[in-house]
């Protein structure tokens, strides 16, 4: 038998048809297997193919045989994540706001080539990036990695720590750089932050790792030790972020105009943005879930943000605040 051009490749295009074509309701008989392989211009005969499959499970695919029958049916039974975790994985993924919609579309891409082409299209139909606030900072997994190598060499860090302006560009908060100790990262309400000492204020406090920019490791050894000792990374999460859920509905926000970082941070780039008939103040329409986690954030802002519209809204809101009023008479 005349030998194909690819046939030094014949065990990698093996494992990748397995891979692709079968799963544990996907099979291939022999001549399917054989058809498919001479698509990559390999020709193989039965017996070197039996021996193929046994050297696929040498290398930890698990490759099964099922009889029904006078048919033989070939499949991969386990693989190195099951359909379930991947799907854990997608959305994850997809929630992430510190990941770019560009990274995060390639990093699902790369998920769906390690279940067959069939499992690949119940995570596909989960895949849609397109449209959900992500974060626009494509240097953000270097910066993670800036972050993971001072606190393995237990340096400080400096940077520039970025907010929002009326114009919608990412600015410097102030012109001198920031200079803290790095001790944990955590992923919180859709967001990576960064946990660390200030030595100049002597306090924890955590930083957007999408807003850090230009960060340098630097060869001061990190400070703060003592007051991570027994440090509460849940009852610190907990403590400092949190959010919503409920009814739909389109409201309009007035702001003073230094809260812009706010709203931006929390409804995304493509709001509309007006000037308010009050000097230094603007306003938005935003669509929110309107709950009482809405109202206990618009009331944790206290002044600075207002519910201006629709006036069914601003009712509930001074309903809720009359119910809350009660409960300290």
């Amino acid at each position: 038998m005349s030998k194909g051009t690819n046939q030094k490749l014949k065990l990698y295009y093996l494992a990748k048809i397995m891979i692709a074509k079968t799963d544990d309701d996907h099979y291939l008989t022999m001549p399917q297997i054989k058809d498919m392989l001479e698509e990559y211009g390999i020709t193989a005969d039965r017996k070197s193919l039996y021996d193929d499959m046994e050297a696929l499970r040498t290398l930890g695919i698990d490759v099964l045989l099922e009889h029904e029958g006078r048919n033989y049916y070939y499949h991969v039974g386990s693989k190195h994540f099951e359909l379930a975790e991947l799907k854990l994985l997608v959305d994850a993924i997809q929630a992430s706001k510190f990941i770019t919609e560009k990274k995060s579309n390639a990093l699902i891409k790369k998920l769906t080539a390690l279940v067959s082409e069939y499992e690949a299209s119940q995570l596909k139909r989960q895949v849609e990036v397109q449209g959900r606030i992500k974060t626009m900072n494509e240097s953000i997994y270097y910066t993670v990695d800036d972050i993971h190598n001072a606190i393995i060499n237990n340096k400080a860090i400096t940077f520039e720590y970025l907010k929002w302006n009326l114009q919608k560009e990412l600015v410097p908060r102030k012109e001198e750089r920031y200079e803290v100790s790095p001790w944990a990262l955590t992923w919180d309400d859709e967001n990576y932050y960064l946990i660390a000492y200030d030595d100049e204020s002597q306090k924890i406090k955590h930083y957007r790792v999408d807003k850090i920019n230009k960060i340098k490791i630097t060869d001061k050894k990190r400070q703060g030790k003592e007051h991570f000792a027994a440090f509460d990374m849940a009852a610190y999460s907990k403590m400092n972020f949190g959010m919503f859920g409920g009814k739909e509905t389109k409201v309009k926000l007035r702001f003073k105009d230094e809260m812009v970082g706010v709203l931006l941070d929390r409804f995304g780039k493509d709001i509309s943005i007006r000037k308010s008939a009050t000097a230094g103040w603007s306003e938005t329409n935003v669509d929110v879930a309107v709950s009482d986690q809405f109202f206990g954030w618009i009331f944790a802002l206290g002044g600075s943000v207002v519910i201006a519209g629709p006036d069914e809204v601003k009712m509930r809101f001074k309903e809720e605040l009359e119910k809350v009023k009660e409960l300290y008479k």
